[in-house]
């Protein structure tokens, strides 16, 4: 029933953040499921209210498999571990603690004071797993960085003299825009914005809390002015990231209603800080080579997803997919554990996570 939680969980992606995913399942004595609940932001009631509303009076001596540790303090609702505790159930099997310092283990700890049976630890790396971004988000006070590219079987990102080249197919491209959904933002360089002319949306249509915001990394200004980003800036959150002494573009911009914050482009922390600041808690880079570079050289991604074409462009101009310093020895090079390779079409991707994150 754990993992029933987990895919209760997993019904509020796109739906929750700055929050977790919480789902819950209540068991009656006698093994029947009686209340199930998924938290949506926008709904607040929490997923164990909401399955112990479901199940009344059958919650009583009943068991609850909750995704997260129940909260045991006072948010935006009443405290999750006194709606287990008043409804009489008598035991919680929970996979993982809240990764928020202030609350870690508070949930567990009231719920056994009580009288109630905790168990934990069971399907705790899937758990943890589909809680990245909100574990990242309060272990590293930054947000989640995932890194995702597509490239030729060569490495190569786009034809030479980075002109705008769409490598992957259809099934791939419908997986980016699945990967967008789970984003709060998406984020690309000054080069990838003037030369691709890009949207920078979610186009999964799936339910999602709020508009994915786009972030330009553009110290040198060269988005132009009549951009598909700037055109739709009033009506999608569009934030510039320069330390340009260009005012008069910068007021070009904002007039357009995107946003300019002047920090360099390169001081990535600024620049997570500044997005954690807006309740940002992921962000979904695509590039280009230097901004991909950037990220890794300075250890600030938490998961990559390489999409790979079988196709090969060779020659010495067209750029490679990660840019940067790169590493100076092979055991300073980011290896990656928990590799995952799925086939989309003719294409292959594959997801991992850097070892030493």
């Amino acid at each position: 029933m754990t993992g029933r939680a987990l895919e209760l969980a997993a019904l509020g992606i796109g739906q929750v953040s700055p929050s977790p995913l919480v789902g819950c399942v209540i068991v009656a004595d006698g093994g029947d499921v009686v209340g199930e609940g998924t938290y949506i932001y926008e709904n607040v009631t929490h997923a164990e209210v909401l399955a112990l509303n479901q199940a009344g009076e059958r919650a009583r001596g009943a068991t609850a498999y909750v995704s997260l540790e129940p909260h045991a303090h006072q948010g935006r609702t009443k405290p999750c571990t006194d709606a287990l505790i008043e409804a009489g159930i008598r035991r919680v099997v929970c996979p993982i603690e809240d990764p928020n310092p202030l609350v870690s283990g508070k949930g567990f700890a009231q719920l056994r004071a009580s009288g109630i049976e905790v168990t934990t630890g069971i399907l705790r790396d899937e758990a943890a797993r589909l809680n990245e971004k909100f574990c990242v988000w309060h272990q590293k006070q930054r947000p989640f960085v995932h890194l995702k590219l597509a490239m030729s079987l060569d490495g190569r990102i786009s034809l030479e003299n980075s002109v705008s080249t769409r490598l992957s197919g259809a099934e791939s491209s419908r997986r980016v825009q699945d990967l967008r959904h789970e984003h709060d933002a998406i984020l690309v360089g000054g080069n990838t914005a003037f030369v691709d002319n890009p949207s920078l949306t979610d186009r999964s249509g799936k339910p999602r809390r709020r508009e994915l915001a786009r972030i330009i990394l553009d110290n040198r200004l060269r988005i132009p002015l009549d951009s598909t980003l700037v055109a739709t800036a009033k009506e999608t959150s569009t934030i510039v990231f320069s330390d340009s002494a260009d005012t008069e573009k910068i007021a070009e911009l904002e007039k357009f209603g995107v946003e300019v914050v002047r920090t360099s482009a390169r001081n990535l922390p600024q620049v997570l800080s500044e997005l954690k600041t807006r309740d940002l808690q992921s962000v979904l880079v695509e590039g280009g080579t230097e901004i991909a570079g950037a990220f890794m050289d300075a250890k600030l991604v938490d998961k990559l997803t390489f999409i790979i074409a079988p196709i090969i462009i060779g020659g010495h101009r067209a750029p490679l997919a990660v840019g940067g310093n790169g590493a100076n020895a092979l055991e300073n090079a980011a290896h990656l554990k928990d590799l995952e390779i799925i086939k989309h079409g003719a294409d292959y991707e594959f997801t991992g996570y850097p070892r030493e994150n």
